[in-house]
């Protein structure tokens, strides 16, 4: 098999390396375009804004939690995978597993210790 060839395994890595380097590379110009800051230009430097979210708790509207509160109810089994989550910006109250953010503090929770 000739190893010039586009379909060979050596170039689809080649390949496949260098779209994921300049993947990486739009993101982070995208993010430093994002984040400059031009003097006179009338643009503020953005802050981070705190992120809250409200969850149904046995049957009652609990919070605001923070990213860390959310985590430890995750850790204590107060809010489970059916928990209704809420948070500025939702039109309406989700279930906890159709939440990408919450779905990555479940993951990153310790398994409970045996």
């Amino acid at each position: 098999m000739n190893d010039d060839s586009f379909f060979s395994i050596n170039r689809l890595v080649e390949f496949g390396m260098g779209m994921a380097l300049a993947q990486q590379m739009v993101k982070t110009m995208n993010s430093a375009m994002t984040n400059m800051y031009v003097p006179g230009s009338m643009n503020q430097m953005q802050t981070a804004v705190p992120q809250f979210y409200y969850a149904m708790i046995e049957g009652n509207q609990s919070g605001p939690f923070s990213e860390q509160e959310l985590s430890r109810l995750i850790a204590e089994k107060k809010i489970v995978k059916e928990t209704y989550i809420w948070k500025p910006g939702l039109p309406n109250w989700e279930i906890a597993e159709k939440l990408p953010e919450i779905l990555k503090l479940v993951a990153l929770a310790p398994p409970p210790f045996k």
